[in-house]
């Protein structure tokens, strides 16, 4: 690339920049088949370079939209860069999603070139293609990177990789400067990027941001933090999500650091302690499977072990965080958390993969406050941003000293916060959404005439201007007896729990809560193997009476919890039943982003929420299921509904 005399205000300018400042730094690390392979940053232009050209080729014009799909893959972050290149529009889908899903937004963004990762996706493009019949937009080009398995396909439109880049050099020999003139030609106000919502309440609408607004977005983190040239990130989550965009595009191009992609989703806690990354991210629910992981194997563990965890963790539950903080401690604790670190919190970091993080972050679903307490109590820098996809995931930064476990933090850098009369939480600034794809109508329903954006969320502003999210403001209710339900808070205390994987509450506008859990299969199971307690599968292991037992008690150190808490007494749950499946995105119940999908659920288990309310011990239920491969079938069972314990509410103190 020839460009670095160009502004670096878009994201191949970026890249430019990086390629003539550090060219022989490390921009990429991919583990395939054992081995990490390293692109410099040099590497990466030449082969963006080749990408797009070999695009060009193919009649890829500016403001075409070019769908990417697949695991975190080096090539996938390169042909983000190479559409932009063009000025086109990458789209990200998500890798785990079925052609059913996937064909909408191929034909909601028009989309009739994509980028996919290998023989799986290529055969559910394929399956797009004949679902998009009828004259309606159809894919010419798809472009496959690993070839494992395709070697005898020859339907029309479909090409290598290593294909692609060649036509691309050709071209580039052939059309001197058209690549330079192109990247030249981009704009700040471009398009950069469309991402789908998760479609929680509807059909997923196309969010549109600029290069402008991601590229603030990525300053506002990289100066906030101190990242550049020697930080390192593990990318191992989905690249539609917005959260993935900004870490590993935005602040990647912003900052200069190196994205280091696993060999696969099963091998990212090896991979990461093999790389020690200093920067990391994740949703709660990665945060959470991490602490069952560790949980499961201090059960395992020998007697004097247990007892060294329990002593230590009691410890770092109480002063850990001021610790991290900066807060004042007693030199006694503070000698006793130096040994425990030693013995037990620099050991575990190191089985997290976490070693060496100087910043951690979580963001996509609220976290629970006793998950956040648990990471920052053992020496994780923890902390959470908040955001939505149409606010490229950046609204609020927690800022080093500064860190509360209730909040999300204060305003991001450039951007505004204001509560609306209504509890909603409303923003404004360099983060906001231009517009979403085709839907004028939609782009209204959220953009006020001031120019802030209606989140959804209900929230408030402390006095040192900390933002609270209380829940999903449509969410939000309230009981019978006045008191402000709020399902997700309750959710996420019974998560923290290993043996809990996902909770669904309900108890707007009734006396009072029920909940439907579903059990974490692997720590419950490694539980009852441990008590020599047979079982089948999921369904037997959730049906078991030892198993409801143990669940109650986690239900009731929950109820302990809200009586204690101001307000929220009357939102102890009165009565639970264990699933007989895992909720799932397949399923519909789900988001891909693995949000729980409210309404559906309410009207698709009915029957067990009015046994719960309606005094029954016992409900026989049958459901519908979809397989890897395509087929449904069902699965049934009779769920016991129990009776939880609850407590009188406590009295704040004087």
């Amino acid at each position: 690339m020839t460009l670095p005399s160009l502004p670096a205000d878009t994201f191949p300018r970026l890249l430019a920049a990086h390629a003539a400042r550090q060219p022989a730094a490390p921009a990429v690390r991919e583990k395939d088949l054992g081995i990490w392979q390293t692109w410099t940053w040099a590497g990466v232009a030449t082969e963006v370079r080749e990408i797009a050209c070999g695009l060009a080729s193919l009649g890829f014009k500016p403001f075409d939209n070019l769908a990417i799909v697949g695991a975190n893959r080096p090539h996938l972050y390169m042909a983000v860069v190479a559409a932009q290149s063009l000025r086109g529009v990458p789209v990200p889908l998500y890798q785990d999603a079925v052609a059913g899903e996937m064909v909408f937004m191929l034909e909601d963004a028009s989309i009739e070139f994509v980028i996919a990762e290998d023989q799986e996706q290529v055969d559910k493009l394929l399956e797009c293609r004949e679902l998009q019949k009828n004259g309606r937009p159809n894919l010419r080009h798809i472009i496959y990177d690993d070839p494992k398995g395709l070697r005898h396909y020859d339907q029309p439109g479909l090409m290598s990789y290593d294909q692609l880049r060649e036509l691309g050099r050709k071209f580039d020999g052939e059309n001197i400067g058209y690549f330079d003139a192109a990247v030249a030609r981009g704009s700040t106000g471009d398009v950069a990027v469309i991402l789908y919502t998760s479609g929680t309440t509807g059909r997923p609408k196309g969010v549109c941001q600029t290069h402008a607004s991601f590229i603030a977005a990525g300053h506002g983190g990289v100066a906030t933090d101190k990242l550049g040239p020697g930080d390192n990130i593990m990318s191992y989550l989905p690249m539609a999500w917005v959260g993935d965009h900004l870490f590993s595009v935005a602040q990647w191009l912003v900052g200069g650091f190196t994205l280091n992609c696993p060999e696969s989703a099963e091998t990212v806690m090896n991979d990461m302690r093999e790389i020690g990354p200093s920067y990391y991210f994740g949703p709660p629910r990665t945060f959470e499977g991490l602490l069952t992981a560790v949980s499961i194997r201090m059960e395992d563990a020998a007697a004097p072990k247990r007892w060294l965890y329990a002593k230590f963790m009691a410890l770092a539950r109480r002063v850990g965080a001021d610790i991290l903080n900066g807060a004042p401690v007693g030199s006694g604790d503070r000698f006793m958390y130096a040994i425990g670190n030693a013995l037990v919190y620099g050991p575990l970091r190191n089985v997290l993969g976490m070693s060496r993080i100087r910043v951690a972050y979580t963001a996509g679903a609220a976290i629970g406050p006793d998950l956040f307490r648990f990471y920052r109590s053992i020496g994780v820098n923890l902390k959470q941003f908040y955001g939505q996809t149409e606010t490229c995931a950046y609204v609020c930064l927690q800022q080093d000293g500064k860190v509360k476990l209730q909040t999300v933090g204060s305003a991001a850098p450039g951007m505004e916060l204001r509560i609306a009369d209504n509890g909603e939480v409303l923003v404004r600034g360099v983060s906001v959404l231009k517009e979403y794809y085709k839907r004028p109508d939609a782009t209204a329903e959220v953009l006020d005439a001031d120019g802030y954006f209606h989140t959804g969320d209900a929230g408030v502003l402390d006095a040192e201007g900390h933002l609270r999210i209380i829940d999903r403001a449509k969410d939000v209710g309230r009981m019978k007896s006045g008191a402000i339900f709020a399902p997700n808070y309750i959710e996420n205390k019974l998560k923290f729990f290993p043996q809990i994987k996902e909770a669904v509450c309900v108890g707007n506008g009734r006396d009072e809560v029920c909940a439907a859990v579903n059990i974490d299969y692997e720590a419950v199971g490694n539980w009852a193997e441990r008590r020599g307690l047979p079982y089948g599968g999921y369904v037997d292991l959730a049906g078991k009476p030892e198993v409801l037992a143990l669940v109650g008690e986690c239900i009731a150190q929950v109820n302990a919890d809200l009586a204690a808490e101001e307000g929220m007494a009357d939102t102890q749950i009165a009565r639970f039943l264990v699933l007989h499946k895992e909720l799932d995105p397949d399923d519909d119940e789900l988001t891909r982003t693995r949000k729980v999908r409210r309404g559906f659920i309410a009207e698709k288990y009915a029957v067990l929420v009015e046994a719960l309310y309606g005094g029954k011990k016992e409900q026989f239920i049958e459901t519908q299921v979809k397989f890897e491969d395509g087929r449904t079938g069902a699965v049934s069972a009779t769920l016991k509904i129990v009776e939880a314990k609850r407590f009188p509410a406590v009295k704040a103190a004087a």
